[in-house]
């Protein structure tokens, strides 16, 4: 029986709301086919897509798509297919789909791909249930075919975080596709991960079950184990030091 599909309300957040912001560095710069400039533009469109699915973290040379770039460049794909791509490739499976839960995939994927956090709780559940019930192909074709991607970016634009007001986290303010997904396994071994830290105290949970009742022997012990002897130990005394002459004796 299939996991039914949890509804979310979206809240008030500030990428529903129109913003009056002033221009400035801190914008997100917007990549669109849609009036370039000149024909090597595309390359920057390329790498645009790249810097939001993959982050600057996994921008090396081996995880680049060739078939996807020259369908791209050659106009057989849309930008939209192009990020569809991307996110369903091998590559990006194996260093973040495999590599990550269900909610931490589905959390990283709806801030790359429709450029935003989760509204609620409940939208998080909701997107994981998905991924786990229709699998990762079907998951991002759910995201980048909704009329939330539609309307944001349409066909030609690379998604981009829409709204640059982030919270404070430690470290300072990251955008969303430039957060680490996780270490791989060559980090992760120079680190000398993984790690085992024991706490100083241990501290055990016995059941009620298991409580030891009124009556039992345990409860003895336990009291006897708690009571203090009084004064100090007995002393040594050795035979070598003992004067015979001063011993009493009793006459007959």
């Amino acid at each position: 029986m299939a996991i039914p599909l949890l509804d979310y309300s979206p809240t008030s957040r500030n990428t529903r709301v129109t913003g009056y912001e002033v221009a400035s560095e801190e914008q997100p710069k917007i990549y669109s086919t849609s009036d370039l400039p000149s024909a090597s533009a595309i390359e920057d469109v390329i790498w645009a897509a790249y810097r939001q699915i993959f982050s600057e973290h996994q921008l090396l040379e081996s995880n680049r798509q060739p078939l996807l770039e020259s369908q791209f460049k050659f106009g057989q794909i849309s930008a939209r297919d192009f990020i569809r791509g991307l996110a369903t490739c091998d590559t990006f499976r194996r260093l973040n789909y495999d590599a990550n839960s269900n909610y931490r995939f589905s959390r990283m994927m709806v801030q790359r791909i429709l450029g935003r956090d989760f509204y609620n709780k409940r939208e998080e559940l909701a997107w994981s249930i998905t991924l786990c019930t229709k699998g990762l192909n079907a998951f991002i074709d759910q995201l980048v075919d909704s009329d939330e991607y539609l309307d944001s970016f349409g066909d030609d634009t690379i998604p981009y975080q829409r709204r640059r007001i982030l919270p404070q986290r430690k470290g300072g303010e990251v955008p969303f596709n430039l957060e680490t997904p996780r270490y791989g396994d060559y980090t992760r071994a120079k680190l000398g991960f993984p790690q085992v830290i024991w706490q100083t105290a241990v501290r055990t949970y016995m059941t009620t079950d298991r409580k030891p009742k009124v009556g039992d022997p345990a409860n003895f012990l336990n009291m006897a184990r708690t009571i203090a002897p009084r004064g100090g130990p007995a002393p040594r005394v050795s035979a070598q030091n003992i004067d015979l002459n001063k011993v009493p004796y009793r006459k007959r």
